[in-house]
């Protein structure tokens, strides 16, 4: 008989707490743990898991491999990461590693505690909860200290009495642990610089590659997807990381190119621009002279009348 390889559906905070052998929670759409050792029930059940909530999970000597997504990461310092509902996650022992040794803190927020908040539809715009695990965020001390002090925060507020302010309380604590994840993101971004630079070599000799003749006529215009998944970074990542070291999206790295090309061979070539747009992946001419006319300012055949004055 074949194994069920489904993921188990983690659906709300209390089968969590049960799960991780936590006392039950003291709000049933938000909770902060401080993690203890992974007991066994929990290890045999989170090799591949979906949570109908949010997580955001600070870990510290966490000698397991995490896979999120299609990714796997080996967490050995302290690192903060972010998972939205839906997403698959899983954990596995490390063979040369004690789960005893986990210790952090994690933030569980069910969507229900955001109806009617800042946060309902605002969530949306931190891009990092679509990141995979391997693009996690490297926390320094200071800023693993400030993190702590938030989610303390937030955890010392739902245990004392709720009251009609509890929430707004606990939503700007929860914004303002977001808007510090978004400035150590960027700070992060800025200080790999060497990685950064790596992956703008790779991503200019893939898109050197996808716009030969060849590659455009049988697969048309690379997507922003394409890209991300041939770099093996998540699109918000990658797009997020082109943008602070370029000012450039993906997607705009990718039109730059195609205009590039396309510049290219209307000044040097005598074919038509039908041709040209058949050629660069495109299906209808009137598409391509849109977008020509919008980057360059002018159209593909005032380009080329440009070049016989």
């Amino acid at each position: 008989m074949m194994k069920n390889t489904s993921p188990v559906r983690i659906h709300s905070i209390s089968e969590l707490h049960r799960l991780r052998k936590f006392p039950p929670p003291m709000h049933p759409s938000i909770s902060v743990l401080e993690l203890t050792a992974v007991n066994a029930e929990f290890l045999e059940v989170s090799k591949s898991m979906v949570f109908d909530f949010y997580v955001i999970a600070l870990k510290r000597n966490f000698n397991l491999n995490l896979k999120y997504g299609q990714h796997r990461y080996d967490f050995d310092e302290g690192v903060l990461y972010f998972m939205a509902p839906g997403q698959v996650f899983g954990m596995g022992q490390d063979a040369a590693g004690d789960s005893n040794e986990v210790k952090g803190w994690m933030l569980l927020i069910h969507p229900d505690f955001l109806w009617h908040t800042s946060l309902a539809k605002g969530i949306k715009r931190y891009d990092y909860f679509d990141y995979s695990v391997n693009e996690a965020l490297f926390l320094s001390d200071k800023e693993e200290a400030t993190i702590v002090s938030i989610l303390q925060n937030i955890r010392q507020e739902y245990q004392a009495n709720m009251d009609q302010f509890s929430q707004h309380i606990i939503i700007n604590h929860v914004e303002a642990l977001l808007n510090y994840a978004d400035r150590f993101y960027h700070r992060q971004f800025l200080t790999r610089k060497i990685a950064n630079h790596q992956v703008l070599e790779r991503l200019d000799d893939l898109l050197k590659e996808a716009f030969s003749s060849t590659k455009l006529l049988s697969s048309g215009v690379p997507t922003v997807q394409q890209i991300a998944d041939q770099l093996h970074l998540s699109r918000n990542y990658l797009s997020t990381l082109l943008t602070i070291a370029t000012g450039r999206n993906t997607q705009q790295h990718i039109q730059d190119k195609l205009i590039a090309v396309a510049r290219e061979r209307i000044s040097t070539t005598t074919l038509s621009v039908s041709e040209i747009a058949y050629e660069l992946g495109f299906e209808h001419p009137q598409s391509f002279s849109r977008i020509f006319k919008v980057k360059t300012g002018m159209s593909p055949l005032a380009f080329r009348e440009s070049f016989r004055q």
